[in-house]
């Protein structure tokens, strides 16, 4: 009897009986691949690796965090980085990924024991001079430059190290597949080959990967839950502020964020950056309103820019940096129909600054204030924030952690607060005592309480 042959997709697992060149489940392009029958159903029981234990009986000591000497990365770990774990860095070229790890690997050398920080896209010597100019030189940090799965396997049985790091995972391939580099085969294996070393010798092991045009993780999905770790660094090239955050995080909470300036001297910590997204005028302008929307655990007031400007097109232009274009698209129907601000013929352009990417709906009060703010041409002062969900009815809904935002907004020096109707918000609070809390049901009583029921200059 011949060998009954299959095909499945390397991305989602889906399975046809001819090849394709295109998944039909998750439509990714070459990611089918011919298999052979399965065998499991002739499998005998063989030996374990570790017997079974009550759970109990479990040393919850093994597993316990370690710093990485970055307090916004241990952050965004939920303490640290835990042994044997295997984390999966990704980011677009430039961004500060191996300059992190660098500084991540001498810290670890000094304080927790050996690493191992393997690059397969620079020159030993390149990195060197990298690590002098941050001050990342220890006596425990090895360094090799290698691309060969094998070699890099030796690297780990001669250092013994406690931190692996690969720089990238794109760049190692393995003789012994067919697959070309940095192809889904072959990035596949080869972490699959270093997640297994890192559990067997219980290593902590940081993957560097690419990401593709649309920002996402190169290589196969697989990959991504392989690991028991996926952080995204994130941020402008022609700006210092980086957010490192996490995606996936089996230790930790998953929706933290950490703040870094990339200097000249290395990644550093921001433990308040409260100022970041805020522009530094001192006078007050049209067209601008602050928020304070929730990144992990922390709120941070953003500052929301809007222009708005008598189009010359048929179709006027609506441009937006940082924010949701459809989520603002609705704001200005919503402003233009039950507001009565005519939005329609004028070209509009929206920005935050610092460019921090806002995407939770709180922040739809400040966008229709700035938009307002921006028609009329009235300054709204800079002591205002404003904070909650504008609907299609023109209601302005609630958000969650709104205590939690005013607190902060009292602490940073707020005179004013436009926020939502909340019956569980306690308004003689001491945490706002110097803050004046003003609740409105739409946004037609927000643009009243910021007085920018001026005439519309047309």
């Amino acid at each position: 009897m011949s060998k009954t042959l299959a095909y499945r997709c390397t991305e989602c697992g889906w399975n046809t009986a001819k090849w394709v060149g295109r998944c039909g489940e998750c439509q990714s392009w070459g990611t089918v691949e011919e298999i052979g029958a399965s065998k499991l159903k002739n499998i005998q029981p063989g030996p374990v690796t570790f017997a079974a234990q009550k759970i109990g009986e479990v040393d919850v000591k093994v597993a316990t965090a370690k710093s990485s000497g970055q307090s916004e990365l241990d952050r965004v770990l939920g303490g640290g980085i835990v042994p044997g774990s295997v984390l999966l860095l990704a980011g677009e070229p430039g961004i500060g990924k191996s300059t992190l790890l660098l500084e991540v690997a001498a810290s670890w050398a000094k304080t927790n024991g050996t690493s191992l920080y393997l690059t397969g896209e620079e020159s030993a010597s390149q990195v060197r001079l990298r690590a002098e100019r941050l001050k990342a030189i220890a006596d425990n940090l090895f360094l090799a430059s290698e691309t060969e799965l094998s070699a890099v396997l030796s690297h780990i049985e001669q250092v013994k190290p406690s931190l692996l790091i690969i720089d990238s995972i794109q760049t190692i391939n393995s003789a012994d597949l067919p697959a070309t580099l940095g192809g889904v085969s072959q990035v596949r294996e080869v972490a699959a080959a270093l997640i297994r070393v890192a559990k067997e010798k219980n290593i902590a092991t940081i993957l560097v990967g690419h990401v593709t045009k649309d920002g996402s993780i190169a290589g196969p999905r697989v990959l991504e839950h392989l690991v028991d770790v996926v952080l995204q660094i994130e941020g402008e090239r022609h700006a210092r502020l980086r957010l490192l955050r996490a995606v996936k995080n089996r230790f930790g909470p998953a929706d933290e964020i950490g703040c870094f300036d990339l200097r000249e001297s290395g990644m550093i910590g921001l433990a308040d950056p409260s100022g970041l997204f805020l522009s530094s005028r001192q006078d007050e302008v049209s067209g601008s309103c602050i928020s304070l929307t929730i990144e992990g655990t922390r709120p941070i007031p953003t500052e929301i820019q809007a222009l708005v400007a008598r189009s010359a097109l048929a179709s006027p232009r609506r441009a937006t940096s940082g924010l949701d274009s459809a989520r603002c698209a609705m704001v200005l129907a919503v402003l233009e129909r039950r507001a009565g601000l005519r939005l329609s013929d004028q070209d509009v352009y929206l920005a935050t600054v610092g460019g921090v990417k806002i995407t939770e709906p709180a922040a739809d009060l400040a966008i229709a204030l700035a938009l307002a703010s921006a028609r009329t041409d009235a300054a709204i002062s800079n002591k205002v924030i404003a904070i909650g969900e504008v609907g299609l009815a023109g209601e302005v809904r609630g958000v969650t952690g709104l205590a939690r935002r005013l607190s902060e907004a009292a602490r940073l020096g707020y005179s004013t607060a436009i926020v939502p109707i909340s019956k569980d918000l306690k308004l003689k609070d001491k945490k706002f005592e110097n803050l004046e809390i003003v609740q409105v049901a739409n946004i037609k009583q927000a643009i009243t309480q910021v007085k920018l029921n001026k005439p519309v200059l047309d």
